[in-house]
């Protein structure tokens, strides 16, 4: 979902994983592994810190 909006994996360090974009100022920071489900709320927070809707 991140990927294709064109979200880029920056850095990781255990669980968690941050992506940037090359034009929104922002920083995604997921946790888990990337096959793990998402919980709803971290869905959410996604959604939030990635400006999706906007």
């Amino acid at each position: 979902m991140l990927k294709d909006d064109g979200w880029y994996l920056d850095r990781t360090k255990g669980s968690h994983r941050q992506f940037r974009h090359p034009t929104k100022a922002s920083v995604v920071t997921v946790s888990g592994k990337p096959n793990d489900e998402l919980a709803l709320g971290t869905q959410s927070s996604i959604f939030k810190q990635a400006k999706f809707g906007k």
